[in-house]
């Protein structure tokens, strides 16, 4: 039989993964809710 594959590693958090996207993501979204609405009082004005 064969010896099982060496994983020397932790699993991949999914969590642990996005994390680091987290100071780019909010901000972002941030904007882009700002940009639609003041396009919704301009539209509404």
């Amino acid at each position: 039989m064969s010896a099982p594959a060496n994983t020397d590693h932790e699993p991949v958090d999914p969590i642990e993964a996005a994390t680091h996207k987290i100071p780019w993501a909010i901000p972002l979204f941030g904007a882009v809710m700002i940009f639609l609405l003041a396009m919704i009082a301009v539209t509404m004005a």
